[in-house]
């Protein structure tokens, strides 16, 4: 009989018996996780933590402000930029564009002049704004302390308005161009147009550090003007100087101890400031002269 055992498979002669069964072992249990032991940061971190926090957020809102100065800034340059570009297309309409460009150029010129001069007396200039056929215009909540200040402020468009048409006109002659000559021509005129004695203009700022009654003598030039060449920039001046006037008379018989030091001025102020304005006048009537182009109708 056959002793071998049935579940085993049978062997081939010259084979080794199979292993023996063996029950199956367990893996090995992973090992335990390290005791945890809290952690607390040192003296010198707690202090300097909160020291770092409160930098950061310091340079996170900063830039933020530094964003709203710089937007400010650039609203202000789109401000002029804009009123400039739209007084060069409405004067483009009638005279050409680069009659046009040369015109606005001599305004903003005119323009710095006060520009500068607020800034200088400590006072935030606005935006500078170009109105179409109107010029342009600086506003500031105040003039200065005084009315030798105001003087300054007024005189100072002119003086700087008056040296840019004459270096246009020094162009012009270089260059033998008549447009040229004509925008010197054009640029003495407004300058000395803004000498009138009657404020809104820059004469009427002057007259506060000289005489004021002469606001009375500057606003009646500008109703004969207005009645032998009616227009509506005149008429618009007539109307703004003569409220103004008024208003200024009365806040300087009435205003008190405080009216009567703002027009207090020294004599060798009052001389300064008169010495200036004649000579502006003086210097814009000869560059009228010079730079004068006769025309005909023939030269249309």
């Amino acid at each position: 009989m056959d002793s071998s055992p049935r579940w085993l498979p049978p062997q081939a002669p010259g084979s080794s018996p199979p292993p023996a069964w063996e029950p199956a072992t367990q893996p090995p249990s992973p090992p335990a996780p390290p005791p945890y032991i809290e952690q607390r940061p040192s003296t010198l971190k707690r202090l300097i933590g909160p020291l770092i926090l409160a930098g950061a957020l310091l340079l996170k809102f900063g830039a933020k402000l530094k964003f709203l100065l710089i937007a400010a800034k650039g609203a202000k340059f789109l401000t002029t930029s804009a009123s400039m570009l739209v007084s060069i297309g409405a004067y483009a309409l009638i005279w050409g564009w680069k009659f046009a460009v040369g015109f606005v150029v001599l305004l903003f010129v005119h323009e710095m002049g006060h520009y500068i001069q607020l800034r200088r007396e400590g006072v935030r200039p606005s935006a500078m704004v170009f109105i179409p056929f109107l010029g342009a215009v600086v506003t500031a909540k105040s003039l200065g302390g005084n009315a030798v200040a105001e003087a300054r402020v007024g005189l100072a468009g002119p003086i700087l308005g008056s040296l840019g048409a004459a270096g246009v006109a020094a162009a012009g002659f270089a260059l033998d161009s008549d447009l040229l000559l004509a925008l010197a021509f054009t640029g003495f005129f407004l300058n000395l147009f803004n000498l009138l004695p009657v404020t809104p203009l820059d004469g009427g700022r002057a007259m506060a550090a000289m005489a004021p009654w002469m606001w009375f003598v500057g606003l009646a030039a500008v109703f004969t003007l207005v009645f032998v060449w009616p227009n509506p920039i005149l008429i618009l001046i007539a109307l703004v100087g003569g409220f103004d006037v008024y208003h200024r008379w009365k806040a300087r018989r009435q205003g008190g101890e405080e009216a009567q030091t703002y027009y207090r001025v020294r004599p060798r102020h009052r001389v300064a400031v008169g010495a200036v304005y004649v000579g502006l006048i003086v210097l814009l009537a000869l560059g009228m002269d010079a730079t004068f182009i006769e025309r005909s109708f023939d030269d249309v």
